[in-house]
């Protein structure tokens, strides 16, 4: 059975993959992987409004995943935990294996 602290646990990881959960806010992490941005770059680089990846800086920054650093009139965003690449990779092997499995099972191989 799940104790209260597990449970604690699970919430709040399940808040940090749900402020994932979403293709421009991968994409900003990605972005902010190789070298901190400022909003203005993002907003350029994602081809939305300023508000709209605010509000995507905004829930990464929210559960711990980016840092900011305000720089004069600008706002300077880096990844908080670099380790969250990690995850990245894990997500990729997965995807890698799907494709696998589903080449093997149009090829008549089977599982």
């Amino acid at each position: 059975m799940m104790d209260q602290i597990k449970k604690e646990r699970f919430d709040a990881r399940a808040r940090i993959l749900k402020a994932l959960a979403h293709p421009t806010r991968l994409f900003i992490v990605d972005q902010l992987e190789q070298q901190e941005r400022s909003v203005n770059e993002l907003t350029a680089m994602v081809g939305a409004d300023v508000s709209t990846v605010s509000k995507h800086l905004s829930q990464l920054k929210q559960v711990g995943i980016v840092r900011d650093e305000k720089r004069g009139n600008h706002v300077f965003y880096h990844l908080a935990v670099p380790c969250v690449m990690n995850f990245f990779d894990c997500v990729e092997a997965v995807i890698e294996e799907q494709h696998l499995r589903h080449m093997r099972l149009v090829n008549g191989d089977g599982d």
